[in-house]
């Protein structure tokens, strides 16, 4: 596993649970709003894995699971061995993705490795390739539906950026169906931007999208505001 970064102890990054944050190397995305833009290019981290499993080992008692975000975590070949020996010590895992490499989530769903997934949708699905120059679609379409009926739990998750629209976000609702979690999240300026040229959304559009869409998802989640 390439690591590049770790969070000892988080209380926000996995619902309901107190989780050490894992942050892994590379990205086939290039989302310019990303917080962590500075991984997406990378392909060797910093972070070595024996360290990360001496600490899970000394915090175990403390923790209720382990967050591996990004970058993409599935491009990472030893993802499946990684996982394992986090269970192995006893604890949880949140699996945080782009959608875009459904047979690894499956892989790893199948082989009962994953106790969250928490997908980001981008943007509605007929913008996706401008906005995220992703061009297969069908994919991100394929693991909305799967991640949806799968049985573990989820949430898929949108950063409401600039460049999107209230309507987008309707429009993306729509797109993904009924979900059980569903969270809109504000845009805050990376590090890497130096001057903002376009300002974030409201707080009161971002409440006023929950008071209109709130009936078409179980629960609709409003972060960062």
């Amino acid at each position: 596993m390439e690591i590049s970064g770790l969070i000892k102890n988080s209380f926000v990054d996995y619902p309901k649970n107190i989780a050490c944050v894992v942050f892994t190397a590379g990205c086939n995305m290039n989302c310019w709003y990303c917080h962590n833009h500075d991984l997406i290019s990378e392909t060797k981290g910093e972070i070595d894995e024996e360290y990360v499993f001496s600490l899970l080992e000394e915090r175990k008692k403390f923790l209720d699971g382990v967050v591996i975000t990004g970058g993409e975590p599935t491009l990472q070949p030893d993802l499946t061995e990684f996982i394992k020996k986090i269970k192995s010590i006893g604890l949880k895992v949140k699996l945080d993705t782009n959608g875009t490499n459904l047979s690894v989530v499956k892989n790893l769903v199948n082989a009962g490795l994953l106790d969250y997934i928490a997908m980001d949708v981008k943007a509605p699905l007929s913008k996706y390739s401008v906005i995220t120059s992703v061009p297969n679609i069908q994919e991100i379409k394929d693991s909305i539906e799967y991640i949806k009926n799968c049985g573990v739990d989820y949430e898929f998750r949108t950063t409401f950026a600039p460049n999107l629209t209230s309507d987008d976000i309707k429009q993306l609702v729509k797109d993904i169906g009924f979900v059980k979690n569903y969270a809109l999240q504000q845009y805050r300026k990376p590090e890497h931007i130096v001057k903002e040229i376009l300002k974030p959304h409201l707080p009161s559009e971002l409440n006023a999208l929950k008071e209109e869409l709130g009936g078409l998802v179980n629960n609709f989640i409003i972060r960062n505001i």
